[in-house]
């Protein structure tokens, strides 16, 4: 099983980032799949999920900026992040909701400048 995020990048603040994650091994839509991001100094912590049914959630922090869709013929998650904020810095990766330990990947880094 191998999670590729990628699309990451800097940008200014209010900007918007599309994230994309490149799955293998699994079907995304038979599994919860999620975004978490770590800060520096921070812990991981869950910021969306989609679930199989197609519903989602948000921390409160990213609810009505953050989006989280998959495709399910490329078996690729996408979370689209608008109104960006410099506290949304972060590494953020993909996994499953609960993730499992050997999905983890090498994330992809998001900067938001003020």
């Amino acid at each position: 099983v191998q999670l590729q995020a990628s699309g990451g990048g800097l940008v200014q603040a209010g900007g918007s980032l599309t994230l994309s994650c490149a799955v293998s091994g699994i079907l995304v839509n038979f599994n919860t799949m999620a975004w978490y991001r770590q800060a520096p100094g921070k812990q991981r912590e869950l910021v969306a999920a989609i679930y199989t049914a197609g519903g989602d959630y948000y921390i409160d922090s990213v609810k009505g900026r953050f989006t989280v869709s998959r495709d399910n013929a490329k078996n690729t998650v996408f979370v689209r992040m608008a109104n960006l904020k410099p506290e949304d810095t972060a590494v953020y990766y993909c996994n499953t909701d609960p993730p499992e330990q050997l999905y983890w990947g090498q994330g992809t880094q998001v900067t938001v400048s003020s």
